[in-house]
């Protein structure tokens, strides 16, 4: 393949071009780098473009990052592609760490209160609804992977615990895996010739981070493992990363509340860039019961990036280099439709779980079906929904307050 050599510098621009325009979601940053980097710059054809995209859809992590790194590993090599991914998730992990600096510091000042995100958290229910839809009419095809969804939600419901999650994707990627007569011969294959170098690096930053992060109980360093383990199990996008985040760090470590976690994602879907940016949320509130204040927040939200986003990064590098050969192994191809319907599932139990601790009252319900109806039958850009609902929040605290006081 005949890729064209750019300055470092050329490509970097245009990466910065997509981290603080790309809002709406995968096809918005889909259609943005097939327009610049396809046909403006001829950095790759576009038939190289949706391979590649192919390609990440298929590995855990997040695939807008993992598309952009590997197109700058194809036109600059291993250097531009890492350059790529720090320009790339840079503009959103700031803006999500400041997001989440500002969310604590609100607090502060009314005892603790969050009706300032009084419309945007039913509003985030809405589009975690709105993302399962699309999510399921493009995953769940046959009634094994509608079952294996049904399921995987079931066992969501009652074992709300991050441990579980590994287990049935691993047991819904074999499931469909057995039954790969289904899908046609490639082929013959010729055979796999895997270089080993980024897979060890994966693992061995896995393993160097979970042993530190267990003898040593610095927060950072459990941070930077508990999202790097994340990074390495989600498959689906952004909307699947929501019930492990919110399972682990919310129910289980309880770093956040509920209302904070909703809070967060909201902000997430007007932000443009990689939607795992939430990862950065997160991982400043986490921080607060180390005392550092803003230093620790910022801290929090950098070791919370770094750990989402590398995982994915060093599994593309990884299969990039004999992808061609192995997806002519059926077995391969099949385990992806039960990963995929496994993911679906936990996707319509983040809803429940995220509805669940919040008032069943007229007032969140008129919210979550109205962010719905918005983005099911309208065209009105993510960002200005979220900016309405936020602008409502504050507008009805501050009467609130002026009635009170």
């Amino acid at each position: 393949m005949t890729i064209r050599k750019v300055k470092y510098y050329l490509y970097l621009k245009d990466v910065i071009t997509l981290s603080v325009t790309a809002f709406g979601g995968p096809q918005a940053f889909l259609a943005m780098v097939l327009d610049i980097m396809v046909r403006k710059r001829h950095y790759i054809t576009e038939e190289e473009l949706w391979e590649l995209n192919a390609l990440c859809q298929v590995l855990p992590g997040p695939t807008s990052t993992q598309t952009i790194s590997a197109i700058g590993y194809r036109v600059g090599g291993p250097n531009l592609a890492y350059l790529s991914l720090v320009v790339w998730i840079l503009p959103a992990t700031l803006i999500m760490t400041s997001a989440a600096i500002l969310v604590d510091f609100l607090q502060t000042q009314t005892e603790g209160s969050l009706d300032f995100a009084k419309f945007i958290q039913p509003m985030a229910i809405g589009f975690i609804i709105y993302a399962a839809q699309k999510t399921i009419g493009k995953m769940v095809k046959t009634t094994e992977a509608m079952v294996l969804m049904l399921l995987s939600a079931f066992v969501a419901f009652f074992y709300n615990s991050p441990y579980i999650f590994p287990v049935m994707l691993v047991a819904g990627g074999i499931t469909t895996s057995l039954k790969y007569n289904k899908h046609p011969k490639i082929e013959e294959k010729s055979g796999i010739k895997v270089q080993w170098a980024n897979f060890l690096l994966w693992g061995g930053v896995l393993i160097l981070a979970a042993t530190l992060g267990h003898f040593t109980k610095i927060l950072p360093i459990r941070l930077f493992e508990n999202f790097y383990r994340n990074g390495s199990l989600i498959f689906g996008g952004g909307q699947v990363l929501v019930p492990y985040l919110y399972t682990e760090f919310v129910e289980f470590k309880a770093y956040l509340t509920s209302e904070e976690f909703l809070t967060g994602y909201a902000i997430s879907q007007g932000v443009p860039g990689p939607t795992f940016s939430i990862s950065s949320y997160i991982g400043a509130l986490s921080m607060r019961s180390a005392g550092m204040g803003v230093g620790g927040a910022i801290v929090g939200g950098l070791v919370s990036a770094a750990g989402i986003f590398l995982p994915g990064t060093f599994l593309i590098f990884f299969v990039i280099r004999f992808w061609d050969e192995l997806k002519k192994y059926r077995p391969v191809r099949a385990a992806l439709e039960g990963i995929n319907a496994v993911s679906c599932g936990m996707l319509i139990a983040a809803a429940y779980l995220l509805f669940e601790p919040m008032p069943a009252n007229v007032f969140n319900i008129t919210a979550i079906i109205s962010t719905y109806l918005l983005l099911q039958f309208t065209k009105i850009p993510t960002p200005f929904i979220i900016i309405g609902g936020i602008s409502i929040g504050i507008g009805y605290q501050l009467f609130t307050n002026l009635l009170l006081g």
